[in-house]
């Protein structure tokens, strides 16, 4: 059966799907149909062995013929080792097959009684089905090659009709009288394997025990030896091995039958399905025409201006709540729509000058949590019933900086992320609404760790949360605490993410390049896939549907001069419909390098500013968008951090008026970002280790093998000042700005900015080549402002550099005069809200590895 169905298969296989992998099962089912139908080959050849060993198949009183290999068979002489026959008055030996000679054995062990098809099938052709034809095509070659010129092939083997077969000749040794050996007469004991018998048989032969032994089930002519012999002892032992030989191959055959069965099936089931047509495809009707545009897999359930963001979905994904800000990013009222697209309604009025955010709503459907931020400082994490009375505050969050909750799964409490300010905490806590009492969590964690967005798994039983969202990776303990376990191990920037009903899978978003896209993670095999949706972040899901929400920003960033003099009289540099960000302007203020996907690829691009057409891409680099460039002080080189065709960091040196890059030989595991410092033999590197940790590391790099001078934990950004000689840096664990000198001492650390940079805006600081310090952020009615520190005591006053223009998160430079900065700034901004249905996860049922051979050309 299982042959049958391999045959039938493999040929449809074969034309159904061209390919290597049919090929190759092809291939796999011929080999298995050679090993079933001629199954006996393969311990035929210890069989014949049995056979050719004459002292296995007779008995003679001299022990020096026992290792006989050559028989005289009438008048001609058979050697069994070679398989051959020598017939007189013939120039050449004339060679027998295995199956020829497996019935010559037979018959030679059987001289003088008739063989049957039936006893000759059983002992030549075990396990299979052999036709008539095999064993008459076996008989005929054995009487050609007894025939001489002057006799026929019948006198050697004699056909009964209707019965079998009978050997006519004699059988001796070389030169031995032919009375040594003679063959035993037909006795029902042999049958058993029994013992000698004291009876002739017609031709006047001597029984011999080796002979009962073959009749017992010995393959053919594996005889034993007489029992005065040593040999008769093995002898006897050599059914019972080889009928357990016969079953174990037998029970073999049919296991791997099954199995080439069972994956018949799945091929024929992956042959045969039909995929689902895409979008692409049903925008044309059969290949011939334009029905219309391809539909997205998604609807935008707003269309406003401004920025909608942070969304949340009732259990049964029926209504949508958000944030809703203006153009400018201020505002902050929740609304709440259904998924289609109803008109909005504001969840409740709010005080003036306060700002609520980050919405959440309950397992059961009823309330909404979100937090209050009032013009004064003071913040609150509220509840209100989702029909917007019932208003309750639930904690406070004074001076809290990246804010995160979620309610837990049975919606008596809320789970916060650390927290900052008043009512700060390090580490991830429970909140029980009824009476009010917080519960710390015990997991593992460092003092520099920040850890942030904490979700209960909807059937209570996980806690995820982000690590470091600066550059962070998703982890999961149990959620009372526990030991962790890493799911992602990125170093990303995560924004946003959520469970979905199945406890397993969670759909996350990532920065990528210059967007930001959603995955689907695997909990348990930590696999990832992308969604497919692009420009798409902070996504959340219905907790009883199938239901997608997410934020959409398109926005598009260009590069501006703005003279902070007339800071109206911003200049576009080199304008594009790209996304450009991270500009670097060189010491020399004459070159300027900056990050875009302008060429539709994300990539690094430099320009002399004196001549503007030198713009142009830096090849054989894919930049990380993490971190900006370095410039050299001489201004001839940069450091970058870029990726190679693996997604590895690695740390890039390029002379960029020559075209010229070579890779560092870096010793860490994973650089985030390179600086140069005053002395050209040493440089600076933030890395992160294979614990997770993430250190700025001196190296002298004089030597082949890099030297590690000196380091210090938990930096994000860092930025060399050569005019103190001195190196400021960020944490992942505060807000703020520290200084080092340049030699990495521990004594020297020193604090100069208590809340700025912000823990989310840690790379929109620069230092100019006085030393002054400028930072980059909204405030009041500006959406972009500058904060410069002149001192190490505070800021100075701020001034607005462009009202309506949000600067970019990432990095900006200033002119060595500090009189200028060249800043990544919105051309076009806003963000909607998006729902859709989640794809289904797909099985796996073939290895990554395989897919491609199955795939069609």
């Amino acid at each position: 059966m299982p042959a049958a169905a391999c045959a039938v298969n493999v040929h449809r296989l074969v034309f159904a799907r061209s390919g290597f992998f049919a090929v190759w099962v092809h291939a796999v089912c011929r080999i298995w149909l050679f090993a079933l139908l001629r199954g006996n080959d393969f311990p035929a050849h210890g069989r014949l062995r049995a056979c050719l060993t004459p002292k296995r198949m007779m008995t003679t009183n001299d022990d020096a013929l026992h290792g006989a290999d050559i028989l005289r068979i009438g008048g001609c002489t058979v050697t069994l080792s070679s398989r051959e026959v020598q017939v007189p008055g013939t120039r050449r030996p004339r060679r027998l097959t295995p199956k020829a000679l497996g019935v010559l054995c037979v018959l030679v062990r059987s001289q003088g009684r008739v063989v049957t098809r039936d006893e000759l099938f059983a002992e030549v052709w075990p396990d299979t089905l052999p036709t008539n034809d095999v064993l008459t095509q076996a008989v005929t070659q054995l009487r050609k090659a007894f025939t001489s010129a002057d006799e026929q092939g019948t006198a050697y083997i004699e056909t009964i009709a209707k019965s079998g077969y009978r050997l006519l000749v004699p059988v001796t040794l070389p030169d031995a009288p032919q009375s040594m050996l003679r063959a035993e007469p037909p006795d029902s004991s042999h049958g058993s394997g029994g013992g000698e018998s004291s009876g002739l048989n017609p031709s006047g032969v001597e029984p011999q025990g080796d002979m009962a032994a073959l009749d017992s089930g010995i393959a053919p002519g594996a005889a034993t030896l007489a029992t005065s012999s040593p040999a008769a002892v093995t002898a006897t032992a050599m059914p019972g091995q080889r009928q357990a030989w016969r079953q174990f191959r037998r029970r073999l055959l049919l296991v791997v039958g099954v199995a080439m069965l069972v994956a018949l099936a799945v091929m024929t089931w992956l042959l045969q399905r039909t995929p689902a047509s895409t979008p692409l495809e049903d925008a044309v009707e059969n290949g011939t025409r334009v029905i219309g545009s391809p539909q997205r897999p998604y609807r935008l359930i707003t269309a406003g201006t401004g920025f909608q963001t942070y969304p949340t979905l009732s259990p049964d994904g029926s209504q949508v709540a958000y944030e809703s800000s203006a153009e400018d990013g201020r505002g902050g009222q929740i609304k709440v729509q259904t998924s289609g697209n109803a008109p909005a309604r504001d969840l409740l009025e709010r005080p003036a000058g306060a700002t609520d955010r980050f919405p959440h709503w309950s397992p059961d459907g009823r309330e909404i949590a979100f937090a209050r931020f009032q013009a004064d400082g003071r913040c609150q994490v509220l509840i209100v019933s989702a029909t917007g009375g019932n208003l309750r505050e639930a904690a406070r969050c004074d001076g809290t900086e990246l804010l995160s909750f979620d309610w837990m799964p049975d919606g008596r409490g809320l789970v916060f992320g650390s927290m900052v300010g008043a009512f700060g905490h390090r580490g991830i806590r429970v909140l029980d609404l009824s009476s009010g009492h917080w519960k710390a969590l015990v997991y593992p964690a460092q003092p520099d760790d920040f850890d942030y967005a904490p979700q209960v798994s909807p059937d209570g039983r996980w806690l995820v949360f982000v690590r470091n969202p600066q550059v962070g990776d998703l982890w999961r303990m149990p959620a009372e605490g526990g030991a962790l376990e890493q799911l992602t191990d990125d170093a990303a920037e995560i924004r946003g993410w959520a469970w979905l009903g199945d406890s397993r899978h969670i759909v996350f978003g990532r920065r990528v390049d210059s967007e930001v896209r959603l995955y689907r993670l695997d909990t348990d095999s930590r696999t990832m896939r992308d969604v497919g949706l692009d420009d798409a972040q902070w996504p959340a899901v219905a907790r009883r549907a199938d239901l997608l929400a997410f934020v959409q920003r398109k926005a598009q960033f260009g590069l501006f001069h703005v003279p902070l003099d007339v800071p109206g009289r911003a200049q576009r540099m080199f304008p594009s419909s790209g996304r450009d960000s991270q500009p670097t302007l060189s010491p020399d203020g004459r070159h300027l390098v900056f990050t875009s996907d302008r060429s539709g690829a994300y990539a690094l691009w430099w320009a002399n500013l004196d001549r503007p057409a030198s713009l142009r891409p830096i090849d054989g680099l894919r930049p990380d968008s993490r971190q900006a460039p370095t410039w050299s002080p001489d201004g001839r080189h940069l450091l970058v951090i870029g990726r190679d065709e693996r997604g590895q960091s690695l740390v890039y040196e390029i002379t960029p008026r020559e075209d010229q890059l070579s890779v560092l030989p870096v010793p860490a595991t994973r650089p985030l970002q390179a600086l140069y410092t005053d002395d050209p033999d040493r440089l600076l590197v933030i890395e992160r280790d294979d614990e997770q940790r993430t250190r700025l590391v001196l190296y002298d790099r004089r030597q082949a093998a890099w030297k590690p001078l000196a380091a210090i934990e938990g930096v994000s950004q860092a930025r060399f000042d050569p005019s103190q000689h001195r190196v400021l840096f960020t944490r992942f664990g505060a807000g703020g700005l520290w200084a080092i000198d340049s030699a990495l001492a521990a004594a020297s650390i020193r604090q100069i900015g208590e809340d700025r940079p912000s823990r989310w805006r840690y790379r929109s600081w620069t230092v100019t080549a006085e030393g002054d310090i400028d930072y980059l952020d909204a405030s009041g009615d500006c959406s972009t402002s500058l904060f410069r520190m002149m001192d190490a005591s505070q800021m100075t006053a701020e001034s607005c550099v462009d009202r309506q223009r949000l600067s970019s998160g990432s990095s900006f430079s200033a002119t060595a005069d500090g009189s200028s900065l060249y800043v990544a700034m919105a051309v076009s901004d806003g963000s909607d809200i998006g729902v859709m249905s989640m794809p289904k996860a797909t099985s796996d049922l073939l290895p990554d590895v395989v897919k491609p051979l199955i795939s069609k050309d």
